[in-house]
């Protein structure tokens, strides 16, 4: 199996990146003294992009000191760095799309705006915390505009994690959508792969689905391999878990055993199933047969950890 750890490592967005300093949230003058600060760093949040510099090889993410303006636009507050710096971002509207370049970037050679999904896999983990934790929120914002309970509207505070009700002060807070994802293997240490419904020829991944209300995880994890190919299950283990703010989701990974190897697919979730050995899933994509997940997802590691090695180490 290789030397793995049990866990997953390094694991993309798990690592914490700075102190989110709660405490200093309920300030209402928070953004305002810090976006008068100098030493503030701030992120520009284009959309779904920042601007990204390529620095020694790597990819690092373009902060800047406050600007006139920025006090107009939607702040959030990120937390304390070690050095003591507070960082803010601040949602602009997205580029105009006829400026992508066909790669997705977007200005200058080796930089310039990009997704998460782009450039999430290079990051450290200061970097990654203020991309995923700015975009997951954004996300929230632009989806809740409106009071759930009269549908008046809704304004931001506590430096940009909740929202007010201007009507009668309700206060709502960002969510998170906390789906479990697991690696199921048979008595053979077979791994079951899947193809999602609509997803293209040759697209396989690890299953996955949404927690439910009352569910514990390892029963939520039971249940979605029962729904999507008919097994039962034992022996879940916890591998390790990942933000994934695609909108506001948490990821959950899990291993499980299979009790069988007949599968009885969900045909509106599943167009394809079927069982693999490692030697065939190493020549499947090899082949170009078998298209992976790239690295920047949990189930890309679920998968390596199965492995025991990474798709493109021997």
């Amino acid at each position: 199996m290789g030397s793995f750890a049990k866990t997953l490592p390094n694991l993309p967005f798990a690592q914490p990146g700075l102190d989110r300093s709660a405490e200093l949230r309920s300030d209402p003058g928070l953004l305002a003294d810090l976006l008068a600060t100098p030493t503030t760093r701030v992120l520009e949040l284009h959309g779904d992009r920042v601007e990204v510099r390529e620095e020694e090889g790597l990819a690092r993410l373009s902060l800047r000191a406050p600007q006139a303006g920025d006090i107009d636009r939607l702040g959030l507050f990120l937390g304390v760095d070690d050095h003591d710096a507070a960082h803010v971002a601040v949602v602009l509207d997205p580029p105009p799309e006829d400026h992508e370049r066909p790669d997705g970037s977007h200005g200058v050679e080796g930089g310039g705006l990009r997704t998460l999904r782009q450039v999430g896999a290079h990051l450290e983990a200061l970097d990654a915390t203020l991309f995923t934790t700015s975009l997951a929120l954004a996300n929230w914002h632009r989806a809740h505009p409106f009071c759930p309970r009269c549908g008046a509207p809704t304004e931001p505070a506590h430096g940009g994690w909740l929202r007010r009700c201007t009507a009668e002060g309700s206060e709502h807070y960002p969510r998170t959508d906390v789906a479990v994802i697991m690696s199921v293997v048979d008595q053979d240490d077979r791994l079951l792969l899947a193809r999602g419904a609509g997803w293209g020829e040759g697209r396989f991944s690890v299953l996955a689905g949404f927690l439910e209300p009352g569910e514990s995880l390892p029963v939520a994890v039971a249940r979605e391999v029962r729904e999507e190919v008919g097994l039962e299950v034992t022996d879940v283990e916890y591998l390790g878990d990942q933000p994934w703010p695609f909108p506001t989701s948490l990821m959950v990974g899990f291993t499980a055993r299979a009790l069988g190897v007949d599968l009885a697919l969900q045909d509106s979730e599943i167009a394809e199933a079927r069982w693999f050995t490692r030697e065939e899933l190493l020549a499947a994509v090899e082949d170009g047969r078998l298209a992976m997940s790239g690295r920047l997802s949990i189930s890309r590691r679920l998968l390596e950890h199965w492995l025991g090695h990474e798709l493109d180490r021997p």
